[in-house]
């Protein structure tokens, strides 16, 4: 453990350290719950191999991403280039109406919006780096920050064949045509289901941003992705926000960049799932 978490500890008068408890299921970081004298608990994310500045990242996302009437996200206490030490939530069974609870929660963030494509800063994406650059078209942003730079690190790699470059080029240039125009919403980034938790009440809570400003749909789109939500997210949602008319068939087409971002994390397995929307949009 970095010496400057007992020192914050000591210096806040928290108390000592008496037990740490390893957690399982991240597949990048090493995570466990500290148990102090005091009687208080902290949530502490460690890996010594990490870009030095993605501690730093996180921690700028889940201070970003805390809004009024927004889900809940963990507040960060200390963060330095290995470790990131934040609010232990407490996760507890979910509470009544959670579901709806969580869409008009989700629906209020994708409320707050810029008014251009971006982020301040660049940031990641699991452990891939995520291109943050403004841009004032959200077709350039979604091909030039995203799209583009996982299909390079990809293609590079060997991980797709010419046909596949050829189809996914095709199809960005088609996505005009295929996606409605959106304003530049506040996103989480990352929302799969494993990054939604709860916290001691069985509120919805969520982690492991990957933060910019873009459509709301791509967003919403991850939550179908690996586990899917159930109708009432949505229609909660939407009574806060309305989605445009058919908007779950776009879902595909948005999480092409989480595909190839897999692709790229852990191999070859993730290639039937592209291949899949690239035939059903780019037959030939």
């Amino acid at each position: 453990m970095d010496p400057d978490i007992q020192d914050w500890l000591k210096t806040n008068n928290l108390g000592k350290i008496i037990r740490m408890e390893a957690l399982g299921g991240g597949c990048i970081h090493q995570s466990q719950i500290i148990y102090t004298s005091s009687g208080n608990s902290y949530f502490l994310k460690q890996n010594q191999s990490l870009p030095p500045d993605m501690f730093q990242k996180e921690a700028q996302g889940l201070d970003v991403l805390r809004i009024q009437n927004g889900p809940i996200f963990p507040e960060v206490f200390l963060v330095g280039e290995n470790y990131l030490l934040l609010e232990d939530l407490r996760p507890a069974p979910r509470c009544n109406d959670f579901w709806l609870i969580y869409g008009r929660q989700m629906a209020a963030l994708h409320l707050v919006v810029e008014d251009r494509f971006g982020f301040q800063d660049d940031n990641y994406i699991g452990s891939n780096p995520q291109r943050n650059s403004w841009n004032d078209d959200g077709f350039d942003f979604f091909r030039e920050c995203r799209i583009l730079p996982q299909l390079n690190m990809a293609d590079g790699r060997s991980l797709l064949n010419s046909e596949d470059v050829r189809k996914l080029g095709k199809l960005l240039d088609k996505f005009p045509d295929l996606l409605p125009a959106q304003p530049p919403s506040l996103l989480h980034g990352d929302l799969w289901s494993g990054n939604l938790i709860t916290d001691s009440r069985g509120r919805p809570a969520l982690i492991d941003p990957a933060v910019y400003y873009g459509w709301a749909e791509a967003d919403l789109a991850m939550t179908d992705l690996f586990g899917s939500y159930p109708e009432e997210f949505y229609m909660s949602y939407q009574d806060v926000r309305p989605l445009d008319h058919g908007y779950r068939s776009r879902f595909p087409l948005y999480n092409l960049y989480h595909l190839l971002n897999h692709l790229n994390l852990f191999g070859r397995s993730y290639l039937p799932q592209i291949r899949n929307i690239l035939n059903r949009y780019c037959s030939s």
